[in-house]
Formats: structure tokens, C-alpha cells, sequence
């Protein structure tokens, strides 16, 4: 049986990438949207009548991230599971209560990284494991945009704007996923744009990882358009040059060094990232997988929490500090 969603927001994701998405999955349907500015629609309504709607199973929240906490806990008292738009909230201490609330109401919530859900990322990790990159040194992510709009929301400090929710979110996951741990320090330069009440527009974060891996992270605005990853082992080193945003239509390419000194490319088919994601999220709830959405989600506003700490004291911050 499908998962009946309701959509709280209709901004850019929600038209290009998840109604599709919940279009086509196999394991979901699209049930109705919540919208502050087109809510006499047919199928649409406010953020209120989505949760009041007995038919709906799930929600997907794709509101300002400052929004995030309180929709998210609205939704779990309304027995909705949640599937809430990156990043999750902003701060630790807001995602632990995200997450508790959900479990007292017996409801599952997961974080919206669609990228995780794209095969390229089995691929690596699969290079990974069969050892053709030796013990790993280093990942070195990228991901910026020459998106400048100082009315977007984005740019709204109070509301969770800056790069750091917004952008430097994706290549910090990245780096998780693939040394499949969280790291054990942080140090993170987040630089600051006082016209617009001080929100972060650029940073930058180094990770320390278990037996001497590290992580480098950046992310901008106003800048050349990157959305990349690498990983460099003892024997070889791989990159991706499109591993966060990727349109279903879209190929990807994996790089790797071979014993030539020459890049092999290997070649991913299109796919529809978010509709896997979405897949992912209705099988888990429907009991078909077994996978820890909460504990995802902790650990990512964690280390969040800990490069917002480092910013802030200027010093390298250990995740342990963050409780």
C-alpha cells in the first residue's frame, strides 16, 4: 500500500524535485499541499488542514529551516511521519527535540539529503570496500553557486538562512558517508555578510577523522558553480564533479586514478534521486527496511552544532563536547 504524503511549502524543491518524485514512486502518493499563497486550489489547503487530513500518512516539510521544529513537532502530534527538507533545524538542541516528540507519538522522521540515494555513492562506496583505494587519507567537498538573491530566504539569518544550513550541509554528510563515522573535531570558518544581519554567505570547516583521516568542507555563495567530492587513499584517488544536485535525467561520472596515472571514467545512469529517497523513507515505515533515520539526523545536527561552536570561539571544537 502506498504512503499518502501531504507537502507543507510549494517553493522551488517541492515543484521541481518532490512532486514528481511522489508522482511516480511505487510506494507513495501524492495526497495534498499545503500553501500559504495557493491554498483555494483544488488539492491544496493551509499547513493545518494537511495535518488534519485523516487520510495522509506523511508529511514532507520544505519550509524555511527555522520553521522546521515547529511544523515537525505539529506533524508528529498529528501522527504524521516526517520527512523533513535539509537541514533538519537549527541547532542540536532543536533536532533532539524533533526526534524525541516523534518517538513519543510512535512516528519515524528522517533528514531530506536526496543525494545519499544516488547509485554514484554505492558506487564509490563499493570502490571503497574492495580496497581499490587503499586506506583512506582525505575527502575534500565542494559545493557553491553564484545564487545571490539578498531576498531570498536564504539569506535570512532568523529564518536558518546562511551557507552553512543552506550549502555546507551537503559535503559535511558526504564526508560521513563515506568514512561511514562522525568525526571526532571540528574546525569551522564561517565568514559573515553584514549587510544582512550578519548571515554566513562562506565557510569553511576542516574534520579530523578516526586513525589520522581528515575531511575539508566548503561551501559560497556568489561563487562558480561546484558540487563536488574526492577521496584519496594510499593507492588511488577518485572524484565525482556532480555529487549533490543531479537532475533525473542527468548521467554522473566517477574519476578514478588507475595504475596508468590516468582517469578512468566510469559511468552512472540517470536516475531520479529524490524519488529514491522518497522510496527509502516509505519502505522504512512500512517496516520493508530497517534503518535509523533519528540517529542519521542527530549526528548531522551535532556536527553541525559543533562547527557553529567553533565559529563562534574561534578553536577546534570535539563532536564529544556536544551533548
Amino acid at each position: 500500500m502506498k504512503l499518502k504524503f501531504g507537502v507543507l511549502g510549494y517553493g522551488h524543491i517541492t515543484k521541481k524535485a518532490m512532486i514528481p518524485a511522489l508522482k511516480t514512486s511505487n510506494y507513495a502518493k501524492l495526497e495534498m499541499i499545503g500553501s500559504c499563497t495557493t491554498k483555494n486550489r483544488e488539492g491544496f489547503g493551509t499547513y493545518e488542514e494537511v495535518l488534519l487530513n485523516k487520510n495522509i500518512d506523511a508529511v514532507y516539510i520544505a519550509l524555511p529551516i527555522g520553521l522546521h521544529e515547529e511544523w515537525a513537532i505539529k506533524a508528529a502530534k498529528a501522527g504524521k511521519h516526517v520527512l523533513v527538507e535539509k537541514s533538519s533545524t537549527t541547532s542540536y538542541e532543536s533536532a533532539k527535540k524533533m526526534v524525541d516528540v516523534c518517538k513519543k507519538n510512535d512516528v519515524r522522521i528522517m533528514e531530506g539529503f536526496m543525494f545519499k540515494y544516488h547509485p554514484q555513492h554505492q558506487k564509490v562506496n563499493k570502490i571503497i570496500k574492495e580496497g581499490v583505494l587503499g586506506d583512506l587519507l582525505s575527502f575534500n567537498g565542494t559545493f557553491g553557486s553564484p545564487f545571490w538573491d539578498e531576498k531570498s530566504i536564504r539569506f535570512d539569518r532568523k529564518l536558518g538562512g546562511g551557507i552553512l544550513n543552506e550549502a555546507l550541509c551537503y559535503p559535511i554528510s558526504a564526508s560521513m558517508m563515506i568514512f561511514d563515522e562522525i568525526p571526532e573535531s571540528v574546525f569551522c570558518k564561517l565568514q559573515k555578510y553584514s549587510k544582512l544581519d550578519n548571515v554566513d554567505i562562506k565557510a569553511d570547516i576542516i574534520f579530523n577523522y578516526s586513525n589520522g583521516k581528515t575531511a575539508h568542507c566548503s561551501s559560497s555563495f556568489g561563487a562558480a558553480y561546484l558540487s563536488t567530492y574526492s577521496v584519496w587513499g594510499v593507492k588511488s584517488y577518485l572524484n565525482l564533479t556532480r555529487a549533490y544536485t543531479v537532475m533525473p535525467n542527468t548521467t554522473t561520472k566517477i574519476y578514478l586514478l588507475n595504475e596508468k596515472d590516468e582517469m578512468d571514467k566510469i559511468i552512472i545512469n540517470s536516475v531520479d534521486q529524490t524519488e529514491l529517497m522518497v522510496d527509502m523513507f516509505c519502505k522504512t515505515i512500512n517496516n520493508r527496511l530497517n534503518c535509523d533515520l533519528e540517529s542519521e539526523l542527530l549526528n548531522q545536527a551535532r556536527v553541525m552544532e559543533a562547527a557553529r561552536l567553533s565559529d563562534k570561539e574561534e578553536r577546534l571544537v570535539k563532536i564529544s563536547e556536544i551533548k
